[in-house]
């Protein structure tokens, strides 16, 4: 099997694996003149710039038969597995040519974990040291690995992730009775305390060895099991509090395998992901708290609101906020004002008193703030004292739009 046949199969094998936000990925059949077959994807950087990686698994062969994956080892598909240097060599080809900009490196399991993590560690460390690869690394962690081999791999990734997968340890088992939790969490933790450790001597040492800059990262898939989006939330704050993480990655289950344990759905839940995409987003930059999101009495996210409007209508005796003297904490709690324009009102409000003219031009989403401030003691039209009317408002103005509300945009 020739170099291309093996990326066509292992990239394909790669895009139900995909670490990335909504409305961010992209696929790439044709790569420049030569007609090679392959998968760029693009993921997003902390400055908010879109950086092309090249996503494979360096195998597809699997020794594990989960239910929900293509790759299981009773699946009669295309299998193929790169040598080291045919890897590296497509690597380093593609970016000179400048069509990437990293490596995104997971793997099916291959003979054993230990095998495979030592495979992955490897190829990264021959990139940076015998080629002085400079682009990005993302590592895939394997599970039940050595923890000392996970270490080291560390070194020479620039971002590291295990994937979680499912929401709870019923789930696991029942859906990937191969897998354990602890399998799981025991290198989540060690690459959490190591990178936390990291952290910490960079800012005394100048000189201190670069372990995973980027954080690790981990990802779940999403209604391949029957757990509550207030379970999940709940998850994953302990995650972020716990385990060090700088990322969790929602993926939409996709039933691609016959099998009797896995929902019957025709689509995958892709409004649903956005949705605890938005979520996460609430708890990592604008202080919410899970609870405060969901709770026992309303476990699921809202299919047509996002959930700071939906907080912000539970919580309407809060409203309206003066956007001339509200604090900063309380500014980025109003649905439509988002971190950048709450920083900009603040600045701009020393020098003089804004308008809603002025709030337009800052970027606040008016169509749904306009519900929750006022400006200098006047509301932008009629208030509606009614949740319950403005909740439909701005429902019937998101249906006739007819789009989903931006990820970042609340």
């Amino acid at each position: 099997m020739d170099i291309k046949e093996k990326l066509d199969i292992l990239s394909s094998s790669a895009k139900f694996d995909v670490d990335t936000e909504p409305s961010i990925i992209d696929t790439v059949t044709n790569l420049e003149n030569d007609n090679m077959p392959g998968s760029i994807y693009y993921s997003k950087t902390s400055n908010g710039e879109c950086m092309p990686l090249l996503k494979v698994l360096f195998s597809n062969s699997c020794i594990y038969d989960c239910a929900y994956c293509i790759n299981r080892r009773s699946n009669n598909i295309p299998r193929a597995t790169f040598k080291m240097d045919e890897l590296i060599n497509l690597t380093l080809n593609l970016y000179k040519r400048k069509l990437i900009r990293g490596l995104f490196l997971s793997s099916a399991v291959f003979g054993s974990p230990n095998t495979t993590m030592n495979t992955l560690y490897l190829t990264a460390k021959k990139l940076r040291e015998e080629h002085n690869f400079p682009g990005y690394i993302h590592l895939k962690i394997i599970p039940g690995a050595d923890l000392e081999l996970i270490k080291q791999a560390g070194f020479y990734a620039d971002r590291m992730s295990v994937n979680l997968e499912l929401p709870s340890e019923k789930s696991l088992s029942y859906l990937a009775p191969d897998k354990n939790k602890s399998a799981i969490l025991s290198p989540m933790n060690y690459v959490g305390k190591h990178y936390q450790e990291w952290m910490d001597q960079k800012n005394k040492y100048k000189y201190s060895p670069t372990f995973i800059p980027s954080g690790q990262s981990t990802q779940l898939v999403i209604g391949a099991s029957p757990e509550s989006d207030f379970h999940i939330i709940k998850l994953v704050e302990k995650l972020y509090l716990n385990f060090h993480l700088t990322r969790v990655y929602y993926s939409a289950f996709q039933r691609v395998n016959q099998d009797y344990r896995l929902p019957n759905i025709k689509n995958p839940p892709v409004t649903r992901k956005l949705r605890l995409y938005q979520a996460d987003w609430l708890m990592r930059y604008y202080g919410f708290s899970s609870n405060e999101i969901l709770n026992e009495e309303e476990q699921f996210l809202d299919d047509t609101l996002d959930p700071k409007t939906k907080w912000a209508l539970r919580n309407y005796q809060m409203f309206p906020v003066e956007i001339n003297s509200a604090p900063y904490e309380l500014l980025i709690k109003v649905p439509g004002i988002g971190l950048k324009s709450a920083k900009k009102i603040i600045s701009y409000r020393k020098k003089y008193f804004l308008n809603f003219e002025n709030l337009k031009n800052i970027g606040v989403a008016l169509k749904r703030a306009r519900f929750f401030i006022t400006c200098n003691g006047k509301y932008y039209g009629k208030i509606y004292n009614n949740p319950d009317i403005v909740r439909s408002l701005l429902t019937n103005n998101k249906q006739k739009n007819n789009s989903q509300l931006s990820l970042f945009e609340i």
